[in-house]
């Protein structure tokens, strides 16, 4: 049975980026991840700082997707393994949502967003569910830690 997540009020919302469980990763504490991630965009800027303090989630993704920010010429080649050290950091930090993402076993993981295309399934499910396929391979890398 497919799990399908988005919205952080759901029973599978921890899976969400958009969770309030907090992590310390290279020297820094990032309220969620993605916090993390958007402000990765921008590391080693003054933006990098401006976006791991915005106040909300989404303020932090507004601010990662603002194109008057200088994005890092390699983000393309190195946003699927900074959104893999997020998320793994963030299960690993928090031992009752890693028991959930355990719990899951060997079924698929899909963030069911209706306008992402990458990150997410998309509105007609077509969309390439990265954050869900990161998911899988933090459970399995977690399992593999137990």
């Amino acid at each position: 049975m497919t799990i399908y997540f988005y919205t952080t009020n759901s029973e599978s919302g921890c899976f969400s980026n958009f969770s309030r469980h907090g992590f310390e990763l290279n020297g820094a504490y990032w309220p969620t991840s993605e916090h993390y991630f958007q402000a990765q965009k921008f590391a080693g800027t003054p933006h990098e700082e401006a976006v791991r303090m915005a106040p909300t989630a989404k303020a932090a993704a507004k601010m990662g997707r603002d194109r008057k920010r200088p994005l890092r010429s390699d983000w393309e080649k190195v946003k699927d393994e900074i959104m893999k050290q997020g998320v793994l950091r963030k299960f690993q930090t928090h031992a009752d949502i890693r028991e959930l993402l355990l719990a899951t076993g060997d079924e698929e993981l899909v963030e069911n967003s209706p306008v992402d295309y990458y990150w997410g399934c998309g509105a007609d499910g077509s969309g390439k569910n990265k954050l869900g396929i990161v998911l899988m391979a933090v459970r399995e890398i977690l399992r593999q830690g137990e």
